[in-house]
């Protein structure tokens, strides 16, 4: 018995080396990256935030739970029944009965706070946002208008009734939306015919895309976001809309707030009656014209392709 007591001290610092050698060789990265759980990394300051808490929620949950099986293997290891003579029979313990009474309420308490806390701030609205654009949803493509930017009505020049700067999709295109780092942009979400649903994976987010009709406005069919990475992301349609729904696919690129005026610049300059114009645009201020994550849909039918 002696000799088994002296190897647990053992054991332990074994182990502990163990696990301090295969931890030696990740870097904090590496740890958050396995800690995510297949979450991606994030690219505003809500995803931050939401994937902060996802994070943390499934390490509490994982470690109850890993105290739980540690609960049950150990009694059902130390008091499995080893003779036919009836045990000792306890029939109240209230420091065990309030511990798995207080204990779960303040666990459920704290993951409430904290997810109530997440879901204000993602949710919270600007009443005068940095950017603001309008999202057109269609079978099956996008359109983006740009309609505001620091508080200043956004037109080209000439148009009447005024009309904002905007890209739109087609099968040949990808649309593209551009918005600045560091800056508040608020979506406003309008589809013209069936429900769709504007999900940019990195943005841990998505809202669906109401057809909510003439009489009706857009002031709750809004989300805010502040970009942090520069970078190009796919977006796509995650709200099942017809034949081509999992081709409905766009792009959306952080970028520099300087260079997301020079595009405002070029796109109101064109013009638009140039179907071309995103290209161009894209093209005078040295981005790439195309998109980079994604491809035009195959019209053809008869052809089993994915974007």
């Amino acid at each position: 018995m002696q000799r088994k007591r002296w190897m647990r001290p053992v054991r332990f610092m074994l182990l502990s080396a163990a696990a301090m050698v295969s931890l030696a060789g990740c870097s904090a990265h590496d740890i958050e990256a396995k800690l995510r759980f297949g979450w991606p990394t994030g690219v505003t300051d809500q995803a931050t935030k939401m994937r902060v808490l996802w994070t943390w929620s499934s390490v509490a949950a994982l470690t109850v739970g890993v105290c739980v099986w540690g609960l049950i293997f150990w009694a059902c290891i130390r008091y499995r029944k080893k003779s036919d003579e009836l045990p000792k029979q306890t029939r109240y313990n209230h420091v065990i009965e309030w511990a798995y009474t207080i204990a779960p309420f303040f666990v459920i308490a704290g993951l409430f706070f904290f997810t109530v806390k997440t879901e204000n701030n993602v949710n919270r609205l600007s009443k005068n946002p940095d950017v603001l654009v309008q999202v057109d949803a269609f079978k099956w493509n996008w359109q983006f208008e740009y309609l505001q930017d620091h508080g200043t009505q956004l037109t080209y020049p000439g148009t009447s009734p005024a009309e904002a700067p905007s890209t739109v999709g087609s099968s040949e295109e990808i649309p593209i939306l551009l918005i600045p780092r560091g800056e508040t942009v608020q979506f406003v979400e309008h589809s013209s015919d069936v429900i769709h649903a504007f999900w940019v994976p990195e943005f841990l987010f998505k809202r669906d895309v109401i057809p909510y009709g003439t009489t009706s406005t857009a002031r709750d069919n809004r989300f805010e976001i502040t970009p942090t990475t520069d970078g190009s992301y796919v977006g796509r349609c995650a709200e099942l809309c017809g034949t081509y729904h999992s081709q409905m696919n766009f792009e959306v690129r952080v970028v520099d707030p300087d260079v997301y005026r020079q595009y405002l610049d070029a796109l109101t300059k064109i013009g638009p009656t140039d179907p071309a114009r995103q290209s161009k645009a894209l093209a005078e201020i040295g981005q790439a014209p195309y998109a980079t994550t994604t491809h035009p849909f195959n019209t053809d039918r008869n052809v089993k392709s994915a974007s």
